[in-house]
Parts: structure tokens; sequence; C-alpha cells
């Protein structure tokens, strides 16, 4: 995983499993821009996947210009705005990478969800091919009113693909990585400008390439921290025989 800054004249930025963020100059990446604290976020990998943590008293972190205020689940391709820096979450696969890649067999279903932008909390079918924009069935907002763009999904060699021809500031990026087109597998995130989609495919009423399931963590009861659990047991029963003392004090005086 490497990030990429939106100003084209810093350098990308290598790391693995752990990553601390923040202007003071013990971090792993150093962020001199204005609104960032000494020691801002970390970002880590678990068995749940990629997580954010927003430092105590640091300012908020957006994740695709959603405020987070402690802690939040990323994918590659996610922008986060860090005070006044933008950065993006790139994959290590490569644009030549994202060319040859394809499934093993193409999936009965395939859905392009919008998880982050203006078209947020919506769903299409690609089918045979699906376009947002000119010629599409949704239009493709950005932020210069006047731009016009388009994204096309379709159905190359039993395996689906993306294109976009949107202004190249707002360009094309799949898991992070800026491209012309590529090859898309399930879980692959896109993102043009503002926009972020998700790609879901189904198989046999399944997704396929399904993630293991992860364990839950153990429960944490307030109890866990008042002691022994010996404890807990000698304060019911002694509350039972204080309780069964005064109901026969009750009995005799009756």
């Amino acid at each position: 995983m490497h990030i990429e800054f939106a100003h084209p004249s810093r350098e990308p930025h290598v790391w693995r499993e752990h990553l601390r963020i923040g202007s003071a100059a013990d971090n792993d990446l150093v962020l001199r821009e204005h609104g960032v604290a000494p020691h801002h976020l970390r970002v880590h990998d678990d068995a749940r996947g990629l997580w954010l943590e927003v430092e105590p008293g640091a300012g908020r972190v957006y994740v695709n210009a959603r405020p987070v205020r402690e802690r939040a689940l990323l994918r590659p391709g996610d922008c986060l705005g860090v005070g006044e820096c933008r950065l993006w979450l790139v994959s290590e696969r490569t644009e030549a990478d994202l060319a040859e890649d394809a499934p093993e067999a193409r999936p009965e279903a395939i859905s392009l969800r919008a998880v982050a932008g203006p078209l947020s909390g919506r769903a299409w079918s690609v089918g045979e091919g699906f376009v947002l924009g000119e010629g599409g069935a949704q239009p493709l907002s950005l932020p210069d009113a006047r731009a016009q763009g388009r994204v096309e999904l379709g159905w190359r060699d039993n395996a689906l693909w993306v294109s976009a021809e949107v202004p190249e500031r707002y360009g094309l990026r799949v898991n992070g990585q800026g491209v012309r087109e590529a090859r898309l597998r399930n879980g692959d995130h896109l993102g043009v400008g503002a926009h972020r989609w998700v790609i879901d495919a189904w198989t046999m009423g399944r997704p396929i390439a399904e993630p293991e399931p992860v364990a839950a963590a153990p429960l944490h009861l307030p109890e866990d921290d008042a002691g022994p659990r010996g404890e807990v047991w000698w304060l019911i029963v002694t509350a039972a025989a204080l309780g069964l003392i005064i109901a026969l004090l009750v009995i005799i005086r009756i």
C-alpha cells in the first residue's frame, strides 16, 4: 500500500502494516500543512481490514469527504483529508496489473454501488453494460458545473472493464491508482472527482471471492473490571442471606 498526494510535486509514501501521520518529526509520514496536529492519526491492519484511528485531541479526519471523529474502516482508493492536506490510499496493483488481471469466470450479476459523493446510497445493476454521465442512465456531476464526464462499464473477453472520459483533474482511479481504463474485480473501488463506487459481484446467490468471516472480539462487560468472578458470587449469596434474615424477623414480630 502507498499514499499519493493531491499536490503532484510530493513523492508517494510507501508503508507496511502501521502508519503514524502528523506534523511532528517522529511520525512515519510528516504533514506540515495547516490544521495537522503533531500526532493526528494512525492507520493499521488487523484481521478485519485497514483501520484509521484519530488520535485524542486531534482535529477531524475526512474520508471521502465524510468526517471521522474516532475510527473508520478504509479501503484502497479512499481519499483522506487531514487539515489542508488531501491524499489517496493506493493499492500495489499497477496500471499494467489492472489491465491484465481478470476474474476466473464471469459472475452471474454485478452491481455498481455508490459509497460516497453526490450519488451516495444508490446502486445500479451493470448487466451487459452501464454508463454514468453523458448518454447514460444517471448524470455524473462534477465540481466544475461546466465540465462534462462519462464513466462506462462493459464486457471484453469475459471480463468487466471500466473507462472514463473526464477532465484530467477529476481522473478515474481504481483502488486509488490513476488509470485510463482497467479490468475490474469484486470489491474494486472506483473514484472520479468526489464520486466513489464499489463493484459488487455475485454468483450462485453469493458474492464471489467472499472474505473469510472474522471472529468477533470477546464481549467486555462492566463486571469484568469489578474483580474476580468469585467476588460477585459472594455478594449475591450475602444479599440473599440478609434478605432471608430480614424476612424471618418480620415473621417473628408478626
